[in-house]
């Protein structure tokens, strides 16, 4: 696998300066996207695992992938147990590898920071990894995610150290909590997203309980 290619296709999604930009930069990568990562150690799909079967049963509810991309969380949650599962993504080339999979009873192409096509309360949790980072989703798009999540159901999802603080997630995290929308439940220390390339790339998971 060339190292070089799987960076540069990751610089071009990180440099992406509209919605459109990042839509045709994963059109260009999806092909190859779920090898290259591969190659870059790219854990965080497969890691969120971890706090998506810690916090919530299997059996209680649809679960949102936020950003599900190609859907490698997918496979992994539905031998876990987890038979619900729908998934949202800006990019349709994506979104058609997850589709393949067999592990999402629906997906469909929406872009966080805007309104999204559920009703309010619809899921049991929602969880997203490599989302809130670089050039990518808004920390605003938190406000539709919690509106369409269950009281008593759970936000997970990781927030890449480069944009926590100059993204405005902190202030973001605090008017949902000041809201009565959420309380936090815990907070990761800085990982690594790569466990090959890009020994800087650090990243937190959350997990809030919606209100």
């Amino acid at each position: 696998m060339d190292l070089d290619k799987a960076n540069a296709a990751l610089e071009m999604v990180y440099t992406a300066s509209t919605p459109e930009e990042l839509s045709a930069a994963y059109a260009a990568w999806a092909a190859t996207y779920d090898g290259e990562t591969a190659a870059l150690g790219y854990c965080l799909p497969f890691l969120i695992t971890s706090w998506v079967t810690r916090h919530v049963p299997a059996g209680e509810g649809p679960l949102l992938d936020a950003g599900c991309g190609t859907g490698l969380s997918g496979p992994c949650l539905k031998a876990l147990g987890y038979g619900d599962i729908e998934g949202l993504d800006l990019s349709p080339d994506m979104l058609a590898i997850a589709g393949s999979r067999g592990a999402y009873r629906a997906l469909k192409q929406a872009e966080l920071g805007r309104p999204l096509p559920w009703p309010d309360g619809h899921f049991r949790a929602f969880f997203s990894t490599g989302v809130f980072t670089i050039s990518h989703a808004p920390a605003s798009g938190l406000h539709e995610l919690v509106r369409i999540t269950a009281e008593g159901g759970h936000a997970i999802f990781t927030v890449r150290d480069q944009v926590l603080d100059s993204g405005g997630f902190r202030p973001v995290f605090e008017d949902l909590q000041q809201g009565g929308k959420w309380r936090p439940v815990e907070e990761s220390g800085w990982y690594r997203a790569y466990a090959v390339a890009d020994p800087d790339a650090l990243v937190k998971t959350f997990v809030f309980e919606v209100l």
